[in-house]
């Protein structure tokens, strides 16, 4: 089970225009280059961008099932700000190395792809997991406030066992086939979770938090495993029964609030501590902050539902 990185309302259906997508003649990454008759934003040569046409456009929302994709929709003729924002993200995504795939839709070149997606307005990214879209961002950004968003996910990602990668597309079809690269540091870890072994997954993460305390996605990671250890073959209802029974029970009430991650109800697992916090006191007290404090870091101390944890515990603190 894996915490969804980014759940926000309003996901939008792309099913339709996936079935009148034609069949391209190449892969997904041969889209790359100005569309025909498009005059905005390209992606060029870059290794991990593809411009959008309705030809392609089937092969980049598949891609997500490798690694998460990033439609990035402009119009330089509405707004000329959306188009250099599309072109930023591009380069930021260059910076991962694989861990997303940037497509750049020009609206007015596919008007078809702006009407199946319900385009509320530009700028406009939407995040692409395993086909599944979600609202990313609908705000004109710099450079360096995409650098943060990215990150941020990057490390949500990371929390949620997602660590596969695009292969570069500036390099041809041959490579297109191959499988998915991995940070060769996080793949030990990786494959005992895709294995099923927990107690492996955080011994190696472990060993990375120990080797780089700076390294924050091997701290998500770690922190992410522990969840899934400690939650692994607890019954729900049970677990929430005794929760239920006993609200001043740190193990009760810790073992819920990591139930309640793993279901992506990050919010009500602080909510859930920090009530904790503030009943409790001495070790009692102790306990719940530092389990409060894992799950920040399984979720990305950057991330707004962190913040306003940090906050709200600050508050039952003090």
């Amino acid at each position: 089970m894996s915490q969804q990185p980014f759940s926000r309302p309003g996901a939008i259906d792309l099913s339709a225009l996936k079935r009148q997508a034609p069949a391209p003649s190449g892969p997904a990454g041969g889209g790359a280059g100005r569309a025909p008759g498009a005059g905005g934003a390209s992606a060029g040569d870059a290794a991990y961008a593809v411009t959008v046409t309705e030809a392609n456009f089937q092969q980049v929302v598949e891609a997500s099932m490798t690694a998460p994709v990033l439609l990035a929709f402009f119009s330089a003729s509405r707004l000329p700000e959306s188009e250099q924002m599309a072109r930023d993200l591009a380069t930021v995504v260059g910076e991962y190395d694989g861990r997303f795939l940037a497509g750049l839709v020009d609206v007015d070149a596919t008007p078809a792809i702006a009407q199946a997606v319900q385009l509320p307005s530009v700028p406009f990214v939407m995040a692409v997991i395993d086909g599944r879209p979600q609202p990313l961002l609908q705000d004109v950004l710099g450079i360096d406030e995409l650098r943060t968003v990215l990150q941020q996910v990057g490390q949500q990602l990371t929390a949620s066992g997602v660590a596969g990668r695009h292969q570069p597309r500036a390099t041809g079809p041959a490579e297109e086939g191959g499988e998915p690269a991995m940070d060769p540091r996080y793949a030990p870890a990786q494959d005992a979770l895709e294995a099923g072994d927990l107690d492996r997954a955080v011994a190696e993460y472990q060993k990375l938090v120990t080797a780089n305390p700076a390294d924050t996605e091997a701290a998500a990671g770690l922190a992410m495993a522990k969840v899934l250890q400690r939650t692994q073959g607890v019954d729900l209802q049970a677990a929430r029964a005794a929760a239920a029974a006993a609200p001043d029970d740190v193990d009760a009430q810790t073992l819920v609030a990591d139930l309640d991650m793993l279901g992506g109800h990050v919010e009500d697992a602080f909510a859930r501590l920090v009530e904790l916090v503030r009943r409790t006191s001495d070790k009692e007290r102790d306990r719940a902050r530092d389990h409060l404090l894992g799950l920040f870091a399984a979720v990305g101390n950057d991330d707004p539902r962190v913040l306003n944890g940090r906050r709200a515990l600050a508050s039952a603190l003090f």
